[in-house]
C-alpha cells in the first residue's frame, strides 16, 4: 500500500487536518489523488479511518477524514516503526560521517607532510 513514511505522514495529517481534501492530502505527500483515494479507501475498510460528509462554502459535499480508535493504535505503531527506522539511518550516517572525518584528517595530514619532506622546488 504505502511505504512506512508516507503511511506516517498520511495518518498524522488526517489526525491534524482531518478537514484535508484528497487533493490537498496529495500534494501535501507528494503522491497522486488517485493513490490518496486508495489508500484511504484501504483505512476505512480496515477500520482505521472514518470518512463523513460535511457542507463546505466552496465544495457543496465534501468529506472529513477522522482516525478511529484503531487508527490512533495504528498511527502510534506506525510512528515507532518510523522512529526506529529513522534513528537507524542516523547511526548509519553518523558512522560515515566519521569515517569521513578521519580519512580527511588523514589526507590532510599526508598532504602537510609531503608539504614539509619536499616542498615545492
Amino acid at each position: 500500500m504505502l511505504d512506512e513514511q508516507t503511511r506516517y505522514r498520511l495518518l498524522k495529517l488526517l489526525e491534524a487536518n482531518p478537514e484535508l481534501s484528497q487533493r490537498q492530502l496529495a500534494q501535501a505527500l507528494g503522491i497522486s489523488v488517485g493513490k490518496v483515494n486508495f489508500c484511504l479507501n484501504a483505512l476505512i475498510e480496515r477500520g482505521l479511518v472514518k470518512a463523513r460528509n460535511f457542507r463546505n462554502s466552496r465544495n457543496k459535499l465534501a468529506y472529513m477524514y477522522f482516525l478511529t480508535p484503531a487508527g490512533f493504535e495504528e498511527k502510534a505503531r506506525v510512528s515507532l516503526r518510523y522512529l526506529k527506522q529513522k534513528l537507524q539511518e542516523y547511526e548509519t550516517l553518523r558512522s560515515e560521517i566519521e569515517e569521513l572525518q578521519v580519512e580527511a584528517r588523514r589526507m590532510s595530514e599526508a598532504s602537510v607532510d609531503a608539504l614539509r619532506e619536499g616542498g615545492p622546488r
